[in-house]
C-alpha cells in the first residue's frame, strides 16, 4: 500500500520538479505541465536539510505569504526534532514511555485497557522506527484490523495510536501525527435489557427463597440485598459494594457515593437523595445488623451466582448487575424526573448527554403517554350543580 500523506513528497525518480524561489531560502515551487521553465505555477514546497536528513514537504498553498508562514512553522518543528539516538526509537518503546508517563492518572482497569490496546497495535508497528511510520502503516492497521474488532475496541486502539504519536511530536521525535486523519467508527448504542418491576420482584423473591434450605437462604440473602441496593440507588457495582454506613445520612435522607479506595468512575463522589425503597432497605439492614460506621453496607462484592441461578429458574434473560442501574434510571424517567437530574444521580459529568443517548426513547414514550391526558374539549358541568338564585334588586 502506498502512502497518501498530504505533506510528504517521496524522493523518487518521479519526484516533482521544483524550482527554487529566489532570495527565499528553503522555499520552492512546483513546475506544472505547460508552465514556462522559469515560471512555475504549482504549490509551494519546503526543502530543508538538517544534518544528513532532507525534509521535503508541500506547503499546500499557491499563495506566497501563506507559504512563507507555513515554512517558518515547519522550520520550528524541524528545529525541535531530537538529534540524539532517541530519534531512532521504535513505536513500541515510545508507546511504553507514553503509557508510563500517563498511567499514574488511570485506575487499574483503565490502565489494563490501554495495555490491551497497545497489544492490538503491536503486530502492525512492532519494531518499526517511529520516524519511519507513515500514513500507509496506519491505514494498513485500519483496513486489516479495524473491520475485525468491535467499534469500542477499535476506538480504544485508535486513541492509543494517536496519543502515542502525539506524545512523540511533543518530545520532538517526529514532525506530525500520521494517524491524525483516521476517524473513529460510529459506536451504536447496544440495546439494554431492563427487568420489569414484576420481573424484579420475582427475582428478589426467588433469590431469597433459594433452594428452600435455611442455610442456602442465609447465603443468598446478601445477594438479594445487593441487587435491591443497585436498583434503588443507581450505583455501579463497585460503588455499591464500597458503600459504608458512615455514607448514609438517615436524617437528611441522602447517600454519599464515594467509590471507596478506588473512587468512582470519574473520581468524584456524589450525594443522592434516598428513594423510599432505598430508605426502607437501608433501615431494615441497619436494624438487623446494628453496624459500626465503617462497616460496609454489603458484605459481599457481587451476586453473580445467585442472580444467574434465579434468572435461569424463572426463565428470564441473564440480567447483569449493571442492568439494575439501568432499571433505576428507567424508573426515575418514567416517574417524570428530568434526564439531567437522573444523570447527576448516576454520576455522569456530561450534563445528561449520555443519559439522553441511552434513555432518550423512554422520555419520548413518557411524553407520548402524558399528551393523551391533555384535552381541549369543552368542560361539562356536573348535572348535580344548581345555579344560584339571582340577587334581588333594590
Amino acid at each position: 500500500m502506498t502512502s497518501n500523506h498530504p505533506e510528504t513528497v517521496p524522493v523518487t525518480e518521479q519526484a516533482p520538479r521544483l524550482l527554487k524561489v529566489e532570495k527565499l531560502p528553503n522555499l520552492y515551487r512546483l513546475l506544472l505541465p505547460g508552465d514556462k521553465p522559469n515560471k512555475p505555477s504549482g504549490a509551494y514546497y519546503a526543502v530543508i536539510k538538517r544534518g544528513r536528513k532532507q525534509f521535503r514537504r508541500t506547503l499546500r498553498s499557491k499563495d506566497r505569504k501563506l507559504a512563507q508562514r507555513r515554512l517558518a512553522e515547519l522550520k520550528n518543528k524541524i528545529g525541535n526534532l531530537v538529534a540524539s539516538d532517541e530519534a531512532g526509537l521504535s513505536f513500541d518503546a515510545t508507546a511504553e514511555r507514553w503509557l508510563a508517563l500517563t498511567g499514574h492518572e488511570l485506575k487499574p482497569r483503565s490502565l489494563e485497557r490501554r495495555r490491551t490496546s497497545l497489544k492490538g497495535l503491536s503486530p502492525f508497528f512492532r519494531g518499526l522506527a517511529l520516524r519511519n511510520v507513515t500514513k500507509a502503516h496506519c491505514e494498513r492497521w485500519l483496513t486489516e484490523r479495524g473491520s475485525k474488532v468491535a467499534p469500542q475496541t477499535f476506538a480504544h486502539e485508535l486513541t492509543a495510536l494517536k496519543r502515542t504519536f502525539d506524545y512523540a511530536v511533543e518530545q520532538g521525535l517526529i514532525l506530525g501525527n500520521p494517524a491524525s486523519h483516521i476517524r473513529r467508527r460510529k459506536i451504536h448504542q447496544a440495546e439494554i435489557t431492563i427487568p420489569t418491576r414484576e420481573q424484579f420482584q420475582q427475582l428478589i423473591t426467588s433469590i431469597r427463597l433459594s433452594d428452600g434450605r435455611a442455610g442456602s437462604q442465609r447465603k443468598a440473602t446478601p445477594g438479594a440485598d445487593l441487587i435491591e441496593l443497585l436498583a434503588y440507588s443507581g450505583a455501579r457495582l463497585g460503588e455499591a459494594t464500597a458503600l459504608c454506613w458512615r455514607d448514609i445520612n438517615f436524617a437528611k435522607g441522602t447517600v454519599t457515593i464515594t467509590g471507596g479506595e478506588g473512587g468512582t468512575k470519574n473520581n468524584e463522589s456524589r450525594t443522592i437523595p434516598m428513594t423510599d425503597a432505598l430508605r426502607g432497605l437501608l433501615t431494615r439492614l441497619h436494624e438487623e445488623r446494628q453496624p459500626a460506621p465503617d462497616d460496609e453496607v454489603s458484605p459481599i462484592k457481587d451476586a453473580k451466582t445467585t442472580l444467574r441461578k434465579a434468572c435461569k429458574r424463572l426463565g428470564l434473560p441473564a440480567f447483569s448487575h449493571h442492568d439494575f442501574r439501568h432499571m433505576f434510571a428507567t424508573t426515575c424517567i418514567e416517574a417524570g424526573v428530568d434526564i439531567p437530574t437522573v444523570s447527576r444521580w448516576l454520576g455522569h459529568k456530561d450534563g445528561g448527554a449520555l443519559a439522553m443517548k441511552v434513555y432518550g426513547h423512554l422520555r419520548d414514550e413518557h411524553s407520548a403517554a402524558q399528551i393523551k391526558k391533555v384535552s381541549f374539549a369543552p368542560v361539562q358541568e356536573p348535572s348535580n350543580i344548581l345555579p344560584l338564585p339571582a340577587a334581588a334588586t333594590a
